[in-house]
């Protein structure tokens, strides 16, 4: 199931009423069109394409931006009739400008309305947008090569020309701000093919768009990675083994930057696909910055963020547009348009690091202790069986987190019992994060105050040792035997111990209480969340728990 709905009609229909539900500031043409309501006088900008791009369009309708957009079915271009009767609509005299994705369907339809209204005495200029390096396959005839000569789109062999793009959003920006300084119709337009002609973009993607009662519009392996992609979930130009996202930003900035005639100063946009986080976006943005900088460019302005989108698909592209102060300040100009995010002047991409990790003890100095040595060894070789199970029960972060902590390590872990426990604590608490740094943390640093300056665990009042951690985690979140964590392993081997149990002995009873928990709904901790679907599911972190003092009997 990739979409809550299995028909593509409802969404759009559905995803077009609730646009308006939530604006008081546009509303519906029964003739097809949102319209920006109580628009100010002057030109006016009409846009519009396939919906499923979202926020392009109509995220784009506001004071400074667009006027009215023509909304298609999902990857479907508007029809001819919905682009007039939008055209009609907003015009006050001044005249309308078209801003028009470079796909055929688009081109067409809006070419048509375009005629039409000249007929009817309306001034329309058409601004064509064709950023896509992907597709570029020029001759001679328009630009072909970026640089800045022709009208935005290659025509190589009488294709079509390059797609429009991430550079849509710039040009309706820029025109959209000076038709709201007052600019005559021709000057608006040329402001458009201005920013057309200086853009260039590129896509990638690891899988198609998945759009609502439609299989996935293509596949790929895990090791594969598809570059040039459209919008409309179509394959790229190349297909290849994955890359390193490095590597492949690398590249793409390259491609781009010189497309776009290698300006000096540029504007880079990282605009998410609509399949892929916000943080890993802003991860490409850093190193596209990086990119640039590398080859000279000074950096004016950045953006980063979901803007054009193709469904689902879990991809990116890649914008670089070459600015002057002219067009910067356009670019910066207020609008009301929610889906705009002023661009951010850049300030540099910073060197993130954790200073704490300099000063983390590393146990590995003074006297071996091969029973804690061999603790970690076997977390560290079950880390994806234990993010599996938190994948089942929690949110699938467990194993990382035990690796984080505990790989960072040279084995056999040495120093005294005190200060390799300690040194386990404080990684945990560092390095580990969330729950399991917390508890996992506390835990071993505990025990490592307790067990002082012995130099093997034989010297080692262990349970003692045990009870210390065991309250200490309990203090902390409250935990009990039976709500599913790492207390229903800890808690019975340290009762066995202070029974005069044997190591052996403890290790059985944590094993038990740890198998325990897959028979019983979490009452603490993340599988508590999920209530019964976790039934079934033992505890990772009561896993490892047990797994500790089997070490520890060795």
């Amino acid at each position: 199931m990739g979409a809550f709905f299995d028909d593509a009609t409802t969404p759009y229909r559905l995803g077009l009423a609730g646009m308006v539900a939530g604006r008081s500031d546009i509303a519906w043409r029964d003739r097809g069109f949102l319209e920006l309501t109580d628009r100010k006088k002057g030109v006016a900008l009409v846009s519009g394409g396939g919906s499923g791009h979202e926020p392009l369009h109509a995220g784009f309708l506001g004071e400074g931006m667009l006027g009215a957009v023509c909304p298609g079915h999902i990857f479907t271009s508007p029809n001819a009739r919905q682009v007039l009767e939008a055209t009609r609509a907003v015009d006050d005299g001044s005249g309308v400008v078209h801003v028009v994705k470079n796909y055929t369907g688009d081109v067409m339809n809006f070419g048509v309305a375009a005629a039409l209204a000249a007929e009817e005495g309306i001034r329309v200029e058409t601004v064509l947008v064709g950023d896509d390096v992907a597709t570029d396959l020029g001759d001679g005839n328009g630009d072909g090569g970026g640089n800045g000569d022709g009208d935005g789109v290659a025509g190589g062999s009488g294709g079509p020309g390059r797609r429009g793009t991430g550079a849509t959003i710039l040009v309706e920006k820029a025109c959209g701000a000076a038709a709201a300084r007052g600019a005559e119709l021709g000057v608006v337009a040329d402001v458009g093919r201005n920013v057309a002609r200086r853009a260039r973009s590129i896509a990638m993607s690891l899988g198609g768009a998945r759009t609502p009662g439609s299989a996935e519009s293509f596949s790929l392996a895990d090791d594969e990675a598809e570059f040039g992609v459209g919008i409309h979930g179509e394959r790229g130009v190349d297909r290849r083994k994955r890359m390193s996202v490095e590597d492949a930003v690398a590249e793409m900035i390259d491609e781009v930057h010189g497309a776009a005639g290698s300006p000096d100063r540029v504007l880079v946009l990282a605009n998410g696909l609509g399949g892929i986080a916000g943080l890993e976006l802003e991860a490409i943005l850093a190193l596209a910055c990086g990119e640039l900088e590398s080859r000279g460019a000074r950096i004016e302005r950045t953006m980063c963020g979901n803007y054009i989108t193709a469904w689902d698909m879990a991809g990116f592209s890649l914008t670089v547009l070459g600015v002057d102060d002219d067009l910067l300040d356009l670019l910066d100009a207020p609008t009301s348009a929610p889906a705009w995010d002023a661009p951010a002047p850049y300030s540099g991409v910073p060197e993130i690091s954790d200073g704490a990790l300099d000063d983390l003890p590393a146990a590995d100095s003074g006297p071996a202790q091969p029973e804690l040595s061999a603790w970690v060894e076997r977390v560290l070789a079950a880390s994806d069986e234990l993010t599996e199970l938190d994948r089942k029960a929690g949110d699938g972060d467990f194993g990382v987190n035990m690796r984080e902590a505990l790989a960072p390590f040279d084995l056999p872990l040495r120093g005294t019992v005190g200060a390799v426990l300690h040194a386990l604590g404080e990684s945990y608490l560092v390095r580990a994060g969330g729950t399991s740094g917390a508890v996992f943390g506390l835990f071993f640093a505990t025990m490592g105050a307790t067990a002082g300056d012995a130099e093997s665990l034989s010297d080692v009042d262990l349970a003692a040792v045990a009870r210390a951690g065991l309250d200490a985690v309990v203090e902390l979140g409250g935990a009990q035997v039976g709500d599913g964590t790492v207390v229903d392993a800890i808690e019975p081997a340290v009762l066995a111990l202070e029974d005069g149990g044997t190591l052996a002995d403890a290790a059985h009873h944590a094993a038990t209480g740890a198998e325990a928990t897959a028979d019983r709904v979490a009452g603490k901790g993340r599988a508590s969340y999920v209530g019964d679907a976790a039934k079934g599911v033992a505890d990772p972190g009561a896993l490892v728990m047990a797994r500790f003092f089997e070490a520890l009997a060795g």
